[in-house]
Protein backbone atom coordinates (compact mmCIF):
# COMPACT_ATOMS: atom_id res chain seq x y z
CA UNK A 1 0.00 0.00 0.00
CA UNK A 2 1.22 3.09 -0.91
CA UNK A 3 0.63 6.27 1.15
CA UNK A 4 1.52 9.56 -0.87
CA UNK A 5 2.61 11.95 2.03
CA UNK A 6 2.92 15.71 1.32
CA UNK A 7 4.31 18.51 3.14
CA UNK A 8 3.16 22.28 3.41
CA UNK A 9 5.62 25.31 3.67
CA UNK A 10 4.10 28.77 3.93
CA UNK A 11 3.30 31.55 5.65
CA UNK A 12 0.50 32.02 8.37
CA UNK A 13 -2.65 34.12 6.07
CA UNK A 14 -1.75 31.96 3.13
CA UNK A 15 -4.84 29.55 3.08
CA UNK A 16 -2.33 26.49 3.73
CA UNK A 17 -4.74 24.88 6.62
CA UNK A 18 -7.42 25.49 4.02
CA UNK A 19 -5.73 24.20 0.85
CA UNK A 20 -5.04 20.67 3.11
CA UNK A 21 -8.06 20.00 4.37
CA UNK A 22 -9.66 20.79 1.28
CA UNK A 23 -7.29 18.50 -0.74
CA UNK A 24 -8.52 15.80 2.11
CA UNK A 25 -11.81 16.23 1.94
CA UNK A 26 -11.79 16.10 -2.13
CA UNK A 27 -9.77 12.70 -1.61
CA UNK A 28 -12.51 11.74 0.45
CA UNK A 29 -15.43 12.33 -1.40
CA UNK A 30 -13.03 10.74 -4.53
CA UNK A 31 -13.39 7.58 -2.53
CA UNK A 32 -9.33 7.17 -1.12
CA UNK A 33 -8.08 7.63 2.15
CA UNK A 34 -6.90 11.31 3.35
CA UNK A 35 -5.42 13.15 6.10
CA UNK A 36 -5.21 17.32 6.35
CA UNK A 37 -4.00 18.23 9.10
CA UNK A 38 -1.41 21.74 10.19
CA UNK A 39 1.13 21.70 12.53
CA UNK A 40 -0.05 24.21 15.00
CA UNK A 41 2.16 26.24 17.33
CA UNK A 42 2.51 30.22 18.11
CA UNK A 43 1.50 31.32 14.78
CA UNK A 44 1.16 34.49 13.39
CA UNK A 45 -0.23 36.24 10.45
CA UNK A 46 3.40 35.80 8.22
CA UNK A 47 5.49 33.43 10.65
CA UNK A 48 6.51 30.26 8.78
CA UNK A 49 3.94 27.56 9.60
CA UNK A 50 3.29 23.61 7.77
CA UNK A 51 0.39 21.33 6.96
CA UNK A 52 0.82 18.11 5.66
CA UNK A 53 -1.71 15.81 3.55
CA UNK A 54 -1.70 11.65 3.75
CA UNK A 55 -4.11 10.00 0.56
CA UNK A 56 -4.25 6.34 -0.24
CA UNK A 57 -6.25 4.09 -1.47
CA UNK A 58 -6.06 1.60 1.05
CA UNK A 59 -6.93 2.65 5.11
CA UNK A 60 -4.04 3.71 7.06
CA UNK A 61 -3.59 5.14 10.77
CA UNK A 62 -0.47 6.90 10.88
CA UNK A 63 -1.22 10.18 12.91
CA UNK A 64 1.94 12.17 12.86
CA UNK A 65 3.36 14.76 11.00
CA UNK A 66 5.18 14.18 7.97
CA UNK A 67 8.98 14.05 7.70
CA UNK A 68 9.47 12.22 4.61
CA UNK A 69 7.34 13.97 1.73
CA UNK A 70 6.70 12.38 -1.23
CA UNK A 71 5.48 16.24 -2.73
CA UNK A 72 6.59 19.45 -0.92
CA UNK A 73 4.32 22.60 -1.85
CA UNK A 74 6.04 25.74 -0.97
CA UNK A 75 3.44 28.51 -1.28
CA UNK A 76 6.31 31.44 -0.14
CA UNK A 77 9.47 30.87 -1.85
CA UNK A 78 11.10 33.51 0.72
CA UNK A 79 11.28 30.54 3.16
CA UNK A 80 13.47 28.36 0.64
CA UNK A 81 16.39 30.93 2.79
CA UNK A 82 15.27 30.32 5.91
CA UNK A 83 13.51 26.46 6.14
CA UNK A 84 14.93 23.79 4.85
CA UNK A 85 12.29 22.78 2.41
CA UNK A 86 13.93 19.53 1.16
CA UNK A 87 14.84 18.04 4.53
CA UNK A 88 13.57 14.38 4.74
CA UNK A 89 12.01 14.85 0.64
CA UNK A 90 12.21 11.20 -1.33
CA UNK A 91 14.50 10.96 -3.78
CA UNK A 92 12.19 10.75 -6.46
CA UNK A 93 10.09 13.23 -4.56
CA UNK A 94 8.20 16.70 -6.19
CA UNK A 95 8.82 20.13 -4.70
CA UNK A 96 6.33 22.81 -6.65
CA UNK A 97 7.10 26.46 -5.54
CA UNK A 98 5.30 29.58 -5.85
CA UNK A 99 7.47 31.92 -8.10
CA UNK A 100 8.16 33.57 -11.22
CA UNK A 101 11.59 31.86 -11.48
CA UNK A 102 11.77 29.20 -13.86
CA UNK A 103 12.47 25.59 -11.99
CA UNK A 104 16.12 25.23 -12.79
CA UNK A 105 16.30 28.90 -11.32
CA UNK A 106 14.51 27.06 -8.20
CA UNK A 107 16.67 24.12 -8.49
CA UNK A 108 19.72 25.87 -8.48
CA UNK A 109 18.76 27.35 -5.09
CA UNK A 110 17.17 24.17 -3.21
CA UNK A 111 20.48 22.08 -4.14
CA UNK A 112 18.00 19.79 -5.35
CA UNK A 113 19.22 16.42 -6.55
CA UNK A 114 18.90 15.09 -9.54
CA UNK A 115 16.12 12.74 -9.16
CA UNK A 116 14.09 15.50 -7.53
CA UNK A 117 11.46 17.19 -9.56
CA UNK A 118 10.96 20.56 -9.34
CA UNK A 119 8.16 22.50 -10.44
CA UNK A 120 7.05 25.98 -10.18
CA UNK A 121 3.99 28.68 -10.49
CA UNK A 122 3.71 32.35 -10.15
CA UNK A 123 0.35 31.60 -7.60
CA UNK A 124 0.50 35.12 -6.24
CA UNK A 125 0.69 36.71 -10.00
CA UNK A 126 -2.72 34.38 -10.45
CA UNK A 127 -4.52 35.17 -7.37
CA UNK A 128 -3.43 38.72 -7.67
CA UNK A 129 -5.24 39.03 -11.33
CA UNK A 130 -8.21 36.62 -10.02
CA UNK A 131 -8.86 37.70 -6.85
CA UNK A 132 -7.40 41.04 -6.58
CA UNK A 133 -4.92 39.84 -3.57
CA UNK A 134 -1.98 37.48 -2.95
CA UNK A 135 -3.56 33.77 -1.90
CA UNK A 136 -1.82 31.13 -3.33
CA UNK A 137 -3.54 28.56 -1.66
CA UNK A 138 -5.69 27.90 -5.02
CA UNK A 139 -3.50 28.03 -7.77
CA UNK A 140 -1.22 25.35 -6.05
CA UNK A 141 -4.04 23.27 -5.66
CA UNK A 142 -4.53 23.77 -9.57
CA UNK A 143 -0.79 22.71 -9.86
CA UNK A 144 -0.74 19.86 -6.95
CA UNK A 145 -4.09 18.25 -9.17
CA UNK A 146 -1.91 18.49 -12.49
CA UNK A 147 1.39 16.64 -11.65
CA UNK A 148 0.15 14.07 -8.77
CA UNK A 149 -3.38 12.83 -9.80
CA UNK A 150 -4.07 12.53 -6.56
CA UNK A 151 -7.32 14.78 -7.38
CA UNK A 152 -8.79 15.96 -10.61
CA UNK A 153 -8.96 19.38 -11.27
CA UNK A 154 -13.08 18.91 -11.88
CA UNK A 155 -13.49 17.27 -8.68
CA UNK A 156 -11.73 20.52 -7.18
CA UNK A 157 -13.91 22.93 -8.81
CA UNK A 158 -16.53 20.81 -7.38
CA UNK A 159 -15.92 20.79 -4.50
CA UNK A 160 -14.94 24.74 -4.45
CA UNK A 161 -18.45 25.64 -6.14
CA UNK A 162 -19.92 23.41 -2.99
CA UNK A 163 -18.40 24.85 -0.64
CA UNK A 164 -17.03 28.19 -1.21
CA UNK A 165 -20.83 29.08 -3.17
CA UNK A 166 -22.77 28.71 0.09
CA UNK A 167 -19.94 31.15 1.64
CA UNK A 168 -18.56 33.59 -0.68
CA UNK A 169 -20.40 35.87 -3.24
CA UNK A 170 -20.87 34.86 -6.84
CA UNK A 171 -17.65 36.86 -7.94
CA UNK A 172 -15.54 35.28 -5.41
CA UNK A 173 -16.55 31.97 -6.01
CA UNK A 174 -15.64 32.29 -9.68
CA UNK A 175 -12.35 34.17 -8.46
CA UNK A 176 -11.41 30.91 -7.01
CA UNK A 177 -12.40 28.88 -9.94
CA UNK A 178 -10.14 30.92 -12.04
CA UNK A 179 -7.55 30.41 -9.88
CA UNK A 180 -7.40 26.97 -9.55
CA UNK A 181 -7.87 26.29 -13.26
CA UNK A 182 -5.05 28.60 -14.09
CA UNK A 183 -2.93 26.77 -11.68
CA UNK A 184 -3.58 23.76 -12.83
CA UNK A 185 -2.67 25.26 -16.93
CA UNK A 186 0.43 27.50 -15.85
CA UNK A 187 2.85 25.49 -13.77
CA UNK A 188 5.91 24.93 -15.06
CA UNK A 189 8.50 21.74 -14.77
CA UNK A 190 11.87 21.19 -15.92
Amino acid sequence: MKVTEIRWHARGGQGTMLAARMLARVAINDGKHAQGMPEFGPERMGAPMRAYNRISTKKFSLYCNVVNPDIVVVLDSSLIDTVNVREGVNKDGLIIVNTSRTPAEVRKQLQADNGIKVYTLDANGISIAALGRPMPNMPMLGALAKITGLVSLQTLLDDTKLTFGEKFSPKVLEANLTALKRGHDELKGE
